[in-house]
């Protein structure tokens, strides 16, 4: 058995079929769509790749932070948060709920106050942070023609039981994505399966009840702590000058006004900065965070849009209440569980976009899968062999040849032997893609096999470095999972287990 062992990943790049860089099928008389690959790596793809494990890939001690900013240092911890704040001369309803992080609707409603005038000397009730989740945003009546973006906002009103759903399914392993606001359709068909293998959820009522008493408290607090910035390498960021505001579409006096923020823009990182780099981690807390409770990104900002750009030391964010991935722990052993006989695992890909695990027959996880690439499938049955932790892939930059596919064929045919580049062009050592939450497989790094052998193959089931973008953009692996599916899943399959592909 080879497990373990560095071995080539294949690059595919199907002649005739996938421009170069591209996954779109082409369509007679129609030029074939290109489709975006992760940044850094538009060359990358196309080259021979081999999944390494690593060592020491976690650090094993906090790292020193930035200093805090003044903003960040002024909100009171849970250990200092009075539970009264005396009025002062100066202060305003929006003064205090900066503060202690809280909106005006908030001080208003937990003090049942009408209006926005205070007086010195008056006493303010100041919740707690569980009785901040536990309020329900106000809902602010919109015009039909208010909101043309369509992007929802906490002051606006979010729908609870939709992010109650997600986050109740979530927490039982039946997924469609990171959650969001209004997850769509593809979660329609998660919340069916749901229901179809449980009969205490079998209805749209019973489910629903079952969620409110699994989930009382759609969203809980998070707040940064020194330890997590081992796993964040905030990037360099050029601030984008917003443009000055026509006089027409200036506020009128005594008219509201929403907050601005300023416009930050990642400047995406080139292959040489990727593989200069010790270890590929979070490029901002927001990423930390997002992935930590399984939510997109844009959609965590959106629940925050108060906090600063760049979150410091003791920010609290408001984050769906899942079972937060714990990246800190994701390695501790025992990784990969004994098979268990007299409940036998299986597990199986759908139409290459749903991953499912059956115990005992019984379906008992569904998430989301996506190949990095064009022409990454399988047919009949496979089976899960070891895991590698925290693995970084390495390259000599050599391509594979690919045969042309022949119309009616299921899939390219790979040759045997890769055609060395120009020798002016080919590096004289490895090159690396350092271990990361932030490497295009992520933490993990399933080995595959056909089901006749334990050869591993060229490409695994992974985790990955784009949860939000992982149906949109190619990049470097195989069968790619977010890390915190991967890291359940690794959890719950034995080696053996079979893999059936439907």
């Amino acid at each position: 058995m080879l497990f373990g062992a560095a071995r080539p990943l294949l690059i595919v790049v199907i002649s005739g079929i996938f421009a170069v860089g591209g996954s779109a099928q082409t369509t007679p008389g129609k030029p074939a769509a290109l489709k975006r690959i992760e940044p850094g790596l538009e060359n990358a793809v196309k080259w021979e790749w081999h999944v390494e494990p690593s060592e020491n890939w976690v650090p094993p001690a906090p790292t020193p932070t930035p200093t805090q900013t003044p903003t960040v240092a002024a909100l009171p911890t849970p250990e200092n948060r009075p539970t009264v704040y005396e009025v002062k001369h100066g202060d305003a309803l929006v003064l205090i709920g900066k503060k202690f992080s809280l909106t005006v609707p908030q001080l208003k409603s937990f003090n049942q106050l009408k209006g926005d005038t205070i007086r010195v000397g008056q006493k303010l009730k100041i919740p707690t942070p569980a009785e901040v989740s536990a309020m329900a945003p106000p809902v602010k009546k919109q015009k039909s023609t208010g909101n043309p973006s369509g992007k929802p906002t906490p002051e606006a009103g979010t729908d609870q039981d939709k992010v109650r759903l997600q986050v109740f399914l979530d927490r039982e392993l039946f997924s469609s994505g990171p959650i969001v606001a209004d997850p769509g359709p593809p979660f329609s068909k998660v919340q069916l399966l749901y229901q179809s293998t449980h009969e205490d959820a079998k209805d749209d009522t019973s489910l629903g009840a079952k969620a409110r008493a699994a989930v009382a408290e759609v969203f809980t607090q998070y707040k940064l702590k020194a330890e997590d910035f081992r796993f964040i390498a905030p990037p360099k960021a050029e601030p984008v000058e917003a443009k000055p505001t026509p006089l027409s579409a200036r506020p009128r006096p005594g008219k509201p006004t929403a907050r601005s923020h300023a416009i930050v823009k990642k400047v995406p990182l080139t292959y040489q900065e990727l593989i200069s780099m010790p270890m590929l981690a979070y490029r901002t807390p927001w990423e930390f965070v997002s992935e930590r409770f399984h939510c997109q990104e844009s959609y965590l900002r959106n629940l925050n849009d108060k906090l600063p750009e760049t979150p410091t030391i003791g920010t609290q964010f408001r984050v769906p209440n899942v079972v937060p991935f714990e990246i800190e722990k994701a390695f501790e052993p025992p990784i990969q569980p004994e098979a268990d006989p007299k409940h036998p695992v299986t597990a199986a890909v759908i139409g290459l976009s749903q991953f499912n695990i059956y115990q005992g027959g019984v379906l008992v996880a569904v998430l989301p899968v996506s190949p990095a690439r064009p022409g990454l499938h399988g047919r009949n049955s496979w089976q899960i062999l070891d895991v590698i932790p925290h693995p970084r892939l390495a390259t000599f930059q050599k391509a594979r040849n690919v045969v042309p596919l022949k119309a009616g064929s299921p899939a390219p045919t790979i040759s045997p032997e890769p055609t060395p580049p120009p020798a002016e062009t080919e590096p004289t050592a490895k090159e690396y893609l350092a271990a990361g939450p932030r490497n295009p497989v992520g933490i993990f790094w399933i080995n595959l096999s056909k089901s006749n052998t334990t050869e591993p193959l060229p490409y695994g089931l992974t985790g990955t470095s784009i949860p939000d973008q992982m149906d949109i953009e190619e990049s470097i692996g195989g069968f790619r999972l977010t890390n915190w599916d991967i890291a359940r899943v690794v959890r719950r399959l034995p080696l053996g287990t079979p893999l059936q592909w439907k």
